[in-house]
């Protein structure tokens, strides 16, 4: 069985957010490019030659990307994470997929890129301090989950009770 592969959808701008996307991530690349056939459905006219279906790899990853219409929009229902090993890392990711997204959407790790995806940019060991045996710090912990970026240090601190 092939891995289960996301596939995002985008109106007709999928081809520009893969090679966006592409560029913000190491081991990234653009597999294949599918193109629409000549069709006469109402969806389809006018679509002839233009890319269809993205096949690429995000970190390692398959996704795929459909320039399917209007008809679908992103959700937060669905978002993509990126665990971190230091604050450095994470604000690299944080600046580079916040760029011309909605402010509005940055909470709490949070945020969505211009295409309309949401991400959520944290600290890696954060499922372990948000499952610790002794609830005062998985409570301490949940409560530094604030702002719009998390701080590594702070998430850290009151995991280790300070």
């Amino acid at each position: 069985m092939r891995p289960i592969t996301p596939c995002l959808w985008f109106n007709k701008n999928a081809l520009e957010a893969v090679r966006f996307y592409v560029s913000v991530f190491k081991n990234s690349k653009i597999k294949r490019i599918v193109y629409y056939p000549k069709s006469d459905l109402p969806y389809h006219r006018g679509m002839e030659g233009k890319p269809l279906l993205i096949e690429f790899t995000l970190a390692g990853r398959p996704f795929s990307a459909l320039n399917g219409g209007p008809e679908f929009k992103p959700t937060e229902a669905l978002s993509l994470q990126i665990w971190c090993k230091t604050q450095k890392e994470a604000d690299g990711y944080w600046n580079k997929l916040s760029k011309g997204g909605d402010k509005r959407a940055q909470v709490c790790g949070w945020l969505k890129d211009k295409y309309g995806y949401s991400w959520q940019i944290g600290p890696q060991d954060i499922g372990k301090w948000l499952s610790a045996k002794d609830p005062s710090r998985r409570a301490r912990v949940f409560a530094r989950i604030t702002g719009r970026k998390l701080d590594f240090k702070k998430l850290e601190a009151a995991y280790k009770g300070r």
